[in-house]
């Protein structure tokens, strides 16, 4: 009972009003998906809770072994994947299918956590992370899935940089970067290196590689100030605009809703997000191993709210296309599960701080 009371209702409602914010949109622009969607939530919400009620510090000693199982399972779709529009990120299981570039994000940030809880940044110790966690990067890459490549990386930058780290150190990290970049540049495939090109001028293809922006981009604009209504957005249903119910969710709101139901998300957005840092600054205060509960939670902060910035930001055309679905309204079993259990994880450290806190009054 006493956890019940302790229950963190402030990062609670912000998920469910997203939740259902995704149903209604996926029921007006993909009715036909609707069915396994309300299975997705159900499932998501199962583990939500599990994680919920989880002690992290449970986890936090078998980062070793999650990190072995987190390789294999990034090995699993070279073998028994199904290859889907040239890529091979998904393992089937049944009728369904699993992406495990998506699952094991929640557990990257964890095994982040762990490793920097008693470390400081030094050029040895970011060496020794960088190459720890090359073998997962790599693996996620050549699926190919530039989108959680990207995501995957947001965790460990927003984990370093959650450090007391010298200026000096940051200037190193970032040349490391700029200097990477070209190598990463001639590593893409060649339609990833055409959406970037052509996001820059998606008019000089209209009809090939620039659609998908300019079709996202006139479904958000149609919308006006209040939408079209539920159910009557012409791009949506016209099937002009790709990926209604995944990557361009949110141009199919926005058309639908308009501009005061996109402000509406991105208030939600916003509450959650300052929720979670709350939470981590709560826990680094509160808790003796303060420090692993507030990594853990800023990785699973920058995951987030990178993945929404990304994907609100390719919808209305300000980046490029890179294939991150919208956390908690987007179609899509992996993702939903995997923000759920990263969200599960951050109400558990929520608990529990408060808990100690508590103690610490008495």
């Amino acid at each position: 009972m006493s956890r019940l009371r302790k229950f963190d209702y402030s990062l609670f409602l912000p998920t469910i009003f997203l939740l259902g914010l995704g149903i209604v949109t996926i029921a007006s622009v993909s009715s036909s998906s609707l069915d396994s969607h309300l299975l997705y939530v159900f499932i998501s919400f199962l583990f939500f809770f599990i994680f919920s009620f989880l002690d992290p510090e449970i986890l936090f000693p078998l980062s070793p072994l999650i990190y072995v199982f987190c390789v294999l399972f990034l090995v699993l779709p070279f073998f028994v994947g199904t290859v889907t529009r040239g890529a091979v990120r998904w393992i089937p299981l049944g009728q369904f299918t699993i992406q495990p570039s998506e699952i094991v994000k929640p557990f990257l940030a964890l095994i982040s956590a762990w490793y920097w809880a008693k470390r400081e940044v030094s050029l040895k110790t970011f060496l020794s992370f960088s190459l720890l966690f090359l073998p997962i990067l790599v693996l996620i890459f050549f699926q190919p899935d530039l989108g959680s490549t990207l995501s995957v990386l947001s965790i460990f930058a927003g984990c370093l940089f959650s450090l007391r780290i010298k200026t000096k150190q940051v200037l190193v990290i970032i040349a490391t970067i700029l200097a990477a970049l070209p190598l990463l540049w001639f590593s893409l495939q060649d339609y990833q290196k055409t959406r970037i090109t052509h996001f820059i001028d998606p008019s000089s293809d209209p009809l090939g590689k620039g659609y998908n922006i300019i079709q996202a981009k006139i479904a958000v604009g149609s919308g006006g100030v209040w939408g079209r209504g539920l159910g009557r957005g012409t791009q949506s249903h016209l099937t002009f605009l790709p990926e209604r119910n995944t990557d361009f969710v949110f141009a199919s709101l926005a058309e639908e809703t308009g501009f005061a139901g996109s402000l509406f998300v991105l208030v939600l957005y916003i509450f959650l997000f300052l929720r979670i840092l709350k939470i981590a600054f709560h826990a680094r205060e509160n808790y003796p191993n303060g420090r692993l509960f507030y990594l853990l939670s800023m990785g699973l902060f920058f995951y987030l709210s990178f993945q929404v910035v990304v994907n609100v930001g390719m919808n209305v055309g300000l980046l490029p296309i890179t294939g991150i679905t919208l956390p908690l309204i987007s179609y899509g079993g992996s993702s939903l599960l995997t923000t759920m259990i990263s969200l599960g994880m951050l109400e558990s450290v929520s608990i529990r701080s408060r808990q100690e806190e508590t103690i610490m009054i008495k």
